[in-house]
């Protein structure tokens, strides 16, 4: 498959803004070839309904701004609908937590949510802001709205907080603890091939 229909899949998959350096580590390509491979991509979506944004670094999917006003009318109408049950599951742990990222809220939900973070935001219960540890992150938090609608002023107030935000870290902890050992056994593997490189040449 051609790099400009891998970029297209990965940053649809990933729902949020990915920087050129990221993708060119995703891909092992070069940044010349990420960007010819882009241009490509920008200019088959000339005339759709979807755009690619850049922002600096950042590569993202956008709507095209001739929907302005379709979207406008869509997003009165989201902000009225009741929340779904993948929703509440969602400000739950952005809620309790008071601020999660994606793969924290995917860990303890199971399945990817994406799309549910994005509808979230339109309605105005959560915002993005840069994680301060890494700025390649991005934390997914309650906005002052959401607090004032479930009639709270600090996420401390929220029902059986404490009980609640245990579980929560226990879970994320043990998601951290997984990626840790994920990335050991990969640098093992990744060492073992090189060792097995280095004898192979030596027998030789």
């Amino acid at each position: 498959m051609e790099l400009d229909k891998k970029i297209e899949a990965v940053l649809f998959w990933k729902g949020e803004p990915m920087s050129r350096a990221k993708l060119c580590d995703i891909f092992k390509v070069h940044l010349s070839v990420l960007d010819e491979a882009l241009l490509k991509l920008k200019t088959s979506l000339e005339n759709r309904g979807v755009v690619l944004q850049e922002n600096g670094d950042e590569i993202a999917f956008g709507t095209s701004p001739e929907l302005s006003v379709l979207f406008e009318e869509l997003q009165k109408e989201e902000v009225n609908k009741d929340l779904s049950k993948a929703s509440l599951e969602t400000l739950s742990v952005i809620l309790y937590k008071n601020g999660a990222t994606r793969a924290e809220i995917d860990y303890v939900r199971g399945v990817n949510s994406s799309f549910i973070l994005r509808a979230l935001a339109i309605r105005g219960l959560i915002q993005k802001e840069i994680d301060p540890n890494d700025s390649r992150k991005l934390i997914y938090k309650p906005t002052f709205d959401l607090l004032s609608y479930l009639g709270v002023k600090s996420v401390e107030e929220l029902p059986d907080y404490m009980e609640t935000i245990k579980v929560l870290n226990n879970t994320t902890q043990k998601m951290q603890e997984e990626n840790i050992q994920t990335k050991e056994k990969e640098e093992e593997s990744i060492l073992n091939q090189n060792t097995n490189q280095t004898d192979g040449g030596d027998t030789q």
